[in-house]
Formats: C-alpha cells, structure tokens, sequence
C-alpha cells in the first residue's frame, strides 16, 4: 500500500496534493487490497429499479469475484444474493429475466426469489440437513435515487441514504428516479478502474481529446467542484453555453440557471453518473482485475420520453 509520505502527498492540500503512485494501478496486491476493503464492504451501484419492474424480474451481476443477482419478490421487495447453489457450487441462473424461483440445472435444488431453500429432492434423512436453515447468503440492498446499490455486508452495512445526502442536495430538481435507460454501450476496457472515475470527474482533459466537441459547450476553465466536506462522493459542475430554445428535457423541473449546465457526480468507489438537460449516462464500471474492468454506459432519458424514442435514436 501506501508509505507515509506518499499518503501524505495524495491527501494534501490541492495546490501541494500529488496523484497516486504508478503501482496504485499496476499491481496486483493493490488491487487484491481493494477488492478487500472496498468492494467487498462498500455500496456498489449494480442497476435501476426500473431495471426489475414487476414481480420475478431479476438481473445478475458480479461484484469483482462474487456473482450476484437480484431479484423482485411477489410482493415487490427487492433481493440480492449469492446466485451460486449452496450445493455443489453451481451458478443458478444468468443474465436477466423473469420467473418465480430459481432452479439449479445441476440437481434441481430450488430456491425462493428471496433466496429461501424451497426443496432439495431426495435429502430426506439426510444428518444434520435442516432446509429452513439454507438460503443464499445475503447482500444489504437500497435504492437512491432509481439506482440499487448492494453491499456484500449484508445486515452490517452501514445506511447508504446519510451518506448521500449532500449529493442528493446536488441532483435536486432532476428528478432522476424517473429516469429510463434508453440504451447501453458496452466495453471491455483493459485498464486500472481507476484511471475512469478520475478521468470522469475532472473537465481539464476537455482541452485535449474533446477540444472540437465538449469544450467548446462546455469550457474547463468554468468548471467548478463543491466542497463536499469529506463526504464520500464528488460533484463537477460544468457550466455550458446557451442552448436552443425548444430542446426535449428529461428534467422538466430543473431550474432555469442549471439548464444550460452538464454535471458529473461520484459517489465512491464506482458510482458515475452525468445528466445535463437533454438526458443522463450512468457508468457502470465492474472491475476484474487490477488491469482490466467491464464498462456499460447506459443512456438515461424520463420515463415519459422513453417510449418516443425510435431503434435509431437509441443507436446513435
């Protein structure tokens, strides 16, 4: 990890503060400290809500070595578990869909959509075998804004909501649990995950590889982050030119000065998001190792706009 100096470096004042030393994103025991203390005890963004819609809508996920699903129950409630039998380790289900239990394909043990036993064929007598005593083991679940985070902690995990509350002061007025997602990219992107998250929350890099498209909308030089007091999420406000009148919104309560605005929030340690008038991308980064990580970059525009939207635009 770290020595003292370097920490002393990255954590000092901005107009002394250093970047993180290169094996920060080289090494594999850094990397094997992260999934650790981070990924494996922290709030990760894993899909909408209006992802799983209806009763038995669930969709799987990997938390770096640990595959997840989650699923909405009869009664609505949403659940994330392990999706891997307790039997013989067998993955119960993938992608996405919608059902009333899952059924492992290896020796059909089958399972609650919250995770419950609800039959092992042929482990009657079977010593020691109690099946209200097996379930998937557990992940905490909570939904900021329309996004579900999960957290491997299970029943430990700390509330997500306080944590975020300067943030949601930030987003105010867009309305994001209305949001939709219009349309996903998806990447295999063969570098450190966190040469992203910074280079998604800082404008500087607009007078460089966007200097024909972003900005000339949307100049660094204006851009400006909050304080955030130490809180574990990051806020980049980009102020931008004046744009046409009669633009389609996805925020149709936004106030008139953030209008013209592009924003960029993170909320530690993956969670990315943008928004400006037109529509949002949420980021969803799933780290692999310390030089590799999936990217999906899904389009969020107002659950109103979505069903206006024709196969062309939702390409482009």
């Amino acid at each position: 990890m770290l020595t003292e100096d370097e920490w002393g470096r990255v954590t000092g004042p901005l107009e002394t503060a250093w970047t993180l030393p290169p094996r920060a994103y080289t090494c594999d025991e850094v990397f094997a400290q992260e999934v650790e203390r981070i990924f494996h005890r922290d709030w990760i963004c894993v899909a909408r809500a209006s992802q799983l819609p209806n009763p038995g809508d669930y969709l799987c996920v990997d938390l770096v070595d640990q595959p997840i699903v989650v699923a909405r129950d009869a009664e609505g409630a949403l659940h994330a578990m392990s999706r891997i039998c307790l039997h013989r380790a067998m993955p119960l289900v993938e992608d996405q869909g919608n059902g009333t239990r899952f059924v492992c394909p290896y020796h059909n043990w089958t399972y609650e959509l919250d995770g419950r036993l609800r039959s092992a064929p042929m482990m009657e007598g079977a010593d020691g075998f109690d099946p209200n005593q097996c379930r998937l083991p557990q992940l905490a679940v909570e939904v900021w804004q329309g996004f579900v985070f999960v957290n491997l902690l299970g029943e430990a995990a700390p509330p997500l909501g306080p944590r975020l509350a300067g943030l949601e002061a930030q987003v105010r007025g867009y309305g994001l649990a209305d949001l939709q997602i219009a349309g996903t990219l998806e990447f295999d992107s063969p570098w450190n995950w966190k040469i992203l998250v910074e280079n998604f929350m800082e404008a500087y890099h607009h007078i460089g590889p966007h200097k024909s498209t972003f900005e000339p909308v949307y100049p660094a030089r204006q851009s400006s982050v909050p304080d955030n007091e130490g809180a574990p999420w990051s806020f980049l406000r980009m102020p931008g030119i004046p744009h046409s009148e009669g633009q389609i919104s996805s925020f149709p309560n936004l106030p008139d000065e953030r209008r013209d605005e592009l924003f960029a929030a993170v909320a530690y340690p993956t969670f990315l998001f943008a928004a400006s008038n037109e529509s949002g991308a949420w980021y969803q980064l799933e780290p692999r190792a310390h030089d590799q990580m999936r990217l999906r970059i899904h389009a969020l525009i107002h659950k109103d706009l979505a069903p206006h939207i024709d196969a062309a635009t939702r390409e482009s």
